[in-house]
C-alpha cells in the first residue's frame, strides 16, 4: 500500500502521531538532490518490510514550523514514530541498510 502523503500543518501532524502506531516521516525539499533519490527508496522500503508503517512527507521550506518542532533542519532527516515516540532519528547521509536494521527489530517488537 502506498502511503506517501504530505503534511503541511503541525495540527494535522499531531493528530497523526496520536492516533497511528507506526509513523515515518520523511523531511526534505524539492532543492535537495540527495532527498529526492533517497525517497522513492525509503517508500519501497516501508511498503515492502513495513506494511504497518505510514509514510509521511513534510517539505522543510514549505512546514518550517514542523521542522522547528522536530529539529528537522538537516535534509533529508527521516524520524520513525511507535506509539507517538520518536524511536529513531537519522539524518544526511543515510543508509537504506542501517535504516531497515534498525526499524526490524522495533517494528517486530510492536507487531509480531
Amino acid at each position: 500500500m502506498d502511503n506517501k502523503l504530505k503534511i503541511s500543518t503541525l495540527e494535522e501532524l499531531e493528530i497523526i502521531l496520536s492516533s497511528q502506531k507506526a509513523v515515518l516521516l520523511y523531511f526534505s525539499t524539492t532543492s535537495c538532490n540527495v532527498g529526492e533519490a533517497l525517497e522513492p527508496k525509503i517508500i519501497a522500503l516501508i511498503n515492502s518490510s513495513f506494511p504497518k508503517i505510514s509514510f509521511y512527507s513534510i517539505d522543510i521550506n514549505f512546514s518550517p514550523d514542523i521542522a522547528a518542532k522536530f529539529s528537522a533542519f538537516v535534509e533529508p532527516t527521516i524520524l520513525v514514530f511507535f506509539e507517538g515516540k520518536e524511536t529513531i532519528r537519522k539524518s544526511r547521509n543515510i543508509s537504506v541498510f542501517e535504516l531497515q536494521e534498525t526499524i526490524q527489530r522495533l517494528y517486530n517488537l510492536i507487531f509480531e
